[in-house]
């Protein structure tokens, strides 16, 4: 039986790190079974990603840690090592909207999103015979400016008392604080109905329609303490023309949210991204 691990490595680019790695997990008796890389000459960075069978070991997981650990002493890496032995557990923070909620437990229910989900999340009552129908635990906690402290302390304390390695906005209409943020670092993905960088903010749609755009788009991006500026995972774009209402807009916005919001996550779940400098590798 195969025993599937991924590696991913980011450092300052130099000779021999490609060949390095190879020599450490073969040598060890690891299968490589894919390996992708990039390196970004303006900032001089390296960055790969490698899938290796650990099935035929010549020695143990704990010897081979130890030797990616001394090469990446060497050269300078940060890296990450996923076996995924289990499925990352996920929560999902909505509010009224429900097309990118739905969509999310339906490819989950299908298996093509390889997670676990134990919690949703709202600021409104109105989702919760969604996650009825689908057996998730739904949690009301309503949002005002004067408690918004209190209920984020209450939603930090779930996602630890569930074990949430990931936090997915499927439209949840509110921002995160600072401290949040802080706790889930590259751990909460956003959904924004625009292509980021453009029409941040509210009612995007809207602003597209009175500046009379030919294209409208939605972008999948980890959230950061500034505003629909954190590093892009996901975009895509569909026509419009002058035909087109807001609420032509809005619905063919909410096809392109469900897709490249469920392809960040997928993304994310299989361990294909690596951030640096407010922006994504991601490979294929």
């Amino acid at each position: 039986m195969n025993q599937l691990t991924t590696l991913l490595v980011s450092c300052p680019d130099r000779r021999g790190i490609v060949a390095a790695l190879a020599q450490v997990l073969s040598g060890h008796g690891a299968n490589i079974l894919d390996a992708d890389q990039h390196s970004d000459a303006s900032t001089g960075k390296f960055f790969q990603r490698i899938r290796f069978d650990e099935s035929d070991l010549h020695t143990d997981r704990g010897t081979l840690d130890r030797a990616i650990h001394e090469l990446a002493e060497r050269f300078e890496m940060d890296y990450r090592i996923d076996r995924g032995e289990r499925p990352k557990r996920v929560a999902i923070f909505v509010s009224k909207t429900d097309h990118c909620l739905f969509d999310l437990l339906w490819r989950k229910r299908v298996g093509e999103l390889v997670c676990e989900i134990p919690l949703i999340v709202s600021n409104h009552p109105d989702l919760g015979p969604v996650a009825e129908a689908f057996n998730i635990p739904f949690v009301h906690l309503p949002i005002t400016p004067e408690n918004k402290a209190e209920q984020e302390k209450k939603q930090l304390a779930l996602l630890d008392e569930h074990g949430i390695e990931l936090v997915i906005l499927a439209r949840y209409m509110q921002i995160l604080s600072d401290e949040f943020l802080r706790k889930f670092p590259g751990k909460v993905i956003n959904i924004h109905h625009s292509f980021l960088p453009a029409f941040i903010g509210s009612k995007p749609y809207h602003r597209a329609h009175e500046r009379g755009v030919k294209l409208i788009g939605a972008t999948a991006h980890y959230a950061t303490a500034d505003l629909d500026e954190g590093p892009i995972i996901e975009q895509d774009v569909v026509r419009c023309s002058h035909r087109d209402s807001v609420e032509d807009l809005i619905r063919k916005g909410r096809d392109l949210e469900k897709l490249v919001l469920a392809r960040a996550v997928r993304l994310h779940l299989e361990n294909r991204i690596l951030t640096y400098a407010n922006k994504t590798v991601v490979f294929d």
